[in-house]
């Protein structure tokens, strides 16, 4: 790629690798203007759009590039530079070095590597660590079809296509060991032995690694291991999860890298504490002391209240992949099995849940709702605080402002903030009372803007999907109309379908005489999960019939692209889970940061954030004797809310067009969310209440 750079555009390579990028709009704008067809077609992947583009001669001598160019040069430099983080203010010389281990990372579309939230989540953490100046890297699996693209047939059937990562085109590189040399590393599976390459993504000021078993050392057959994220059966699963857990630890060796805390996000990683016992009993260490040592040292963010999240392995399956393990550990297999064995009403299985839980010191839920369910759940874990302390912290989750904020909607803030101060400190809520005294109809015409965006993304979207499957339904997003949004995991508790439970009370509400309303979805379902596929046909079904084309859309391959335009351009979002089954939940978040007031069952944040001015609920936070009646309750609710006051007050305008009420409704939403709910309080109360304390205890 180098050969091919121009001189005075010499270091656009460099700007290309380091994914600070993904949350620049001005970076963005450059690679955008050096080829604005090969940047959409390259689906915004700044490596490959510069290995294929012909413009970079004229782009060199383009003033206004070249201007562009240089802006970002500089950016790049003084944000690598770090003088002055918050880290360094706040803990000054504290020597805190987090490896963070998670199965997925959401950075952005150009890196596939993810499935949903959780993914998402890991790449906000890892941006925010970035911005703060913590000391952290994370660690994952490189997955060589990564996440499967979505095609909805024209029957409405969900059809999965993998497509290779080509990791040379992509904003990532060998990683290399202190020696300059490429680093890999061996896991030790059932009879053989695995290798892995370690790649890395540099993520601002930290670095990402990832472990890959796609190697011509391996078998055919290894070497797909790490080929598809929460693929193939239980035996890929554990063996994904040894990588991840075991391969991590020996990679952050061969790096030279030695953390002081390890944080596993969700039990997937959970091996790692195996492997670290391992290290200290080889170095002399008995079983007991060597766990404790790490459990002092060890961080366990539990994700979900849903029994089918949490991996158990069958103790013939676990026996095959533990051989050699309790030897290794100092212990037998009774000491091996005691650390991940779940109460006798779960039967007799190794929970990765348990092991992390039984191997952290330190363990936190992911909001306040989501500690009280999981110290219930779990709560045999756990007979006698330790200490007095709350076995179960709650740090809810949050979502990484520069991300998701629309470009627009920050330059609004800057006119009105008095500059851009308030940037540095977005997790303080006195940063945010400008928004009070925005004038209405100018935060009115910026949200216009934005979802006119949206809507040309979406429609352009739908027109692909009816050229691919012939289906000539109308299908068209109307920028006017009251837009509400609903795209995440369509996994069956999270009930996509709830809305077509009275499919004529839902035809009067977007037909309504002068205010029609339109529902935008998009939304996987795992390949192995019928239900959630039986949903995805039952809404594009819905979207053809006659009074609701038009009205409801179905967008297919939902991604970091789709989530963006739909946060930054809906009028409401939507989310109606089964409480209390959403541990955390963060589109709503990023909505809200954009202007987007929810509209939620009282699950996960939501309870934390809702104040009655800020968006709207759906059904009541009580226990129902059935779900099906909790179905309709939560049905009536969101169809007489819809009636009675959300369609109301977005189509009552001044003279000028501007629905005031509403629009004080974005500014509550705007004010209250951004702060509380970014990722820049969620990793500073992961440094106060976790990190440093942890850190302090390996001194």
């Amino acid at each position: 790629m180098r050969e091919r750079v121009p001189e005075n555009l010499s270091r656009l390579p460099e700007l290309a690798r380091n994914i600070l990028w993904t949350w620049r709009p001005e970076t963005q704008e450059l690679f955008s203007r050096l080829d604005p067809e090969l940047w959409e077609k390259t689906e915004h992947n700044p490596v490959r759009l510069l290995r294929e583009t012909e413009n970079l001669e004229r782009a060199a001598e383009d003033p206004g590039t070249v201007a562009l160019y240089s802006l970002a040069v500089q950016d790049l430099d003084r944000y690598l530079e770090g003088q002055g983080t918050w880290m360094g203010h706040v803990y000054p010389g504290t020597d805190v070095r987090v490896a963070y281990f998670s199965a997925e990372f959401g950075l952005h579309e150009s890196l596939p590597i993810y499935s949903g939230g959780l993914g998402v989540l890991a790449g906000d953490h890892v941006k925010s660590a970035s911005d703060l100046g913590l000391g952290l890297v994370g660690v994952g699996i490189l997955y060589a079809q990564g996440y499967f693209r979505q095609r909805i047939n024209a029957e409405g059937r969900q059809e999965e296509v993998y497509e290779p990562f080509e990791p040379g085109m992509r904003p990532i590189s060998p990683a290399l060991s202190p020696d300059g040399a490429p680093v890999t590393v061996r896991v030790g599976l059932p009879g053989r032995e695995l290798l892995l390459k370690v790649w890395k993504v540099e993520v601002g000021r930290t670095a990402i690694y990832l472990l890959d078993a796609d190697l011509p050392e391996n078998s055919e057959e290894d070497r797909l291991l790490t080929a598809r994220l929460y693929g193939g059966g239980q035996r890929t699963r554990i063996s994904q999860e040894m990588i991840l857990g075991v391969g991590g630890v020996r990679a952050l060796r061969a790096l030279g890298l030695r953390p002081n805390v390890y944080h596993m996000n969700e039990g997937h990683a959970a091996f790692l504490g195996l492997e670290r016992i391992r290290e200290l009993v080889a170095a002399g260490e008995t079983f007991e002391g060597a766990a404790e040592k790490v459990a002092e040292s060890n961080v366990f963010t539990t994700h979900t209240p849903v029994p089918a999240g949490h991996d158990a392995f069958a103790p013939d399956l676990f026996d095959d992949f533990a051989a050699g393990w309790p030897e290794a550990l100092g212990t037998d297999r009774e000491g091996l099995w005691a650390l991940g064995r779940k109460g006798e009403d779960w039967g007799e299985a190794f929970n990765m849940t348990v092991l992390a839980f039984n191997l952290s010191r330190s363990r936190n839920a992911v909001s306040k709702l989501h500690r009280d369910v999981s110290l219930e759940m779990w709560r045999y874990l756990f007979p006698e605080n330790r200490d007095g302390e709350d076995p179960i912290l709650a740090v809810t989750n949050g979502v990484h402002t520069w991300s998701w904020l629309a470009p627009t909607m920050a330059r609004l803030f800057d006119r009105h903030a008095g500059g851009r101060a308030w940037r540095r400190e977005v997790e303080n809520p006195a940063a945010w009372s400008f928004v009070d005294v925005i004038p209405s109809g100018e935060l009115w015409r910026a949200h216009e803007g934005t979802k006119r965006g949206m809507a040309g993304f979406v429609n352009a979207r739908l027109d692909l999907q009816k050229s691919r499957t012939g289906r000539d339904v109308p299908r068209e997003v109307n920028p006017e109309a009251l837009t509400i949004g609903f795209s995440r995991r369509f996994a069956t508790y999270k009930r996509a379908t709830l809305l077509l439970s009275d499919p004529a009370r839902l035809r009067a509400i977007v037909k309504g005489e002068g205010r029609p309303v339109q529902f935008v979805f998009a939304g996987k379902a795992h390949p192995a999960d019928e239900p959630g596929k039986a949903f995805v046909k039952a809404l594009y079904r819905a979207s053809e019939e006659d009074d609701l084309a038009g009205h409801l859309v179905i967008l297919e391959d939902y991604d970091m692209n789709v989530a963006r335009h739909l946060v930054q351009g809906v009028d409401v979002w939507l989310n109606n889970p089964r409480r209390p089954l959403e541990a955390s939940g963060t589109s709503g978040q990023k909505a809200s940061l954009n202007g987007a007031p929810n509209f939620s069952v009282l699950d996960g944040w939501w309870p934390e954030a809702y104040n009655g001015k800020n968006g709207w609920v759906i059904g009541e936070p009580v226990e129902y004797a059935s779900e099906e009646e909790g179905d309709l309750v939560d049905a009536e609710s969101l169809y007489s809310t819809l009636e009675s006051s959300l369609v109301p007050m977005f189509y009552d305008r001044d003279e000028e067009g501007v629905p005031l009420g509403w629009v004080g409704v974005m500014k509550e939403a705007i004010r209250t969310v951004a702060p509380t709910f970014s990722t820049q309080r969620m990793v500073q109360d992961y440094i106060h209440k976790l990190y440093v304390p942890r850190a302090n205890m390996t001194r």
